[in-house]
C-alpha cells in the first residue's frame, strides 16, 4: 500500500477531500520523522513504537574482494516495534500447521 492508495482508502470512507487527507497524513509523517532525528521515542498506542537505535561498529566483508576486511561504522537506525493489536492482526496470515501423513 502506497501514501495514494491510503489518502485514497481514508477519503472514501471519511468524505474529506483528498488534499486535506494527503495533508494531513504528510504532516503526521513529518512530526514523526523530525521527532526520532531528534532521538524521541514515537509510540502510536495499539500500532507500534519507532525509536532510534545506535548500531555499533562492526568488521564487514566485501564479496569481490574476501581477504580484505571493510569497517563499516558505528550509525544511527531507526527500529520499529509492532504493538500488541498489530502482532495479533499479522499472526492471522500465518498458515495453519497441516498433519504429516
Amino acid at each position: 500500500m502506497t501514501k495514494r492508495d491510503l489518502v485514497v482508502k481514508i477519503s472514501e470512507e471519511t468524505g474529506l477531500v483528498q488534499q486535506q487527507v494527503l495533508d494531513v497524513i504528510q504532516r503526521t509523517l513529518d512530526l514523526i520523522s523530525r521527532a526520532l532525528a531528534q532521538n524521541e521515542t514515537v509510540e502510536l498506542r495499539n500500532f507500534g513504537v519507532f525509536e532510534v537505535k545506535v548500531r555499533r561498529a562492526r568488521v564487514g566483508r566485501n564479496p569481490n574482494a574476501p581477504a580484505k576486511d571493510v569497517r563499516i561504522p558505528p550509525r544511527a537506525v531507526v527500529k520499529f516495534k509492532a504493538g500488541k493489536e498489530m502482532r495479533d492482526e499479522v499472526l492471522k496470515l500465518t498458515p495453519a500447521a497441516t498433519p504429516e501423513s
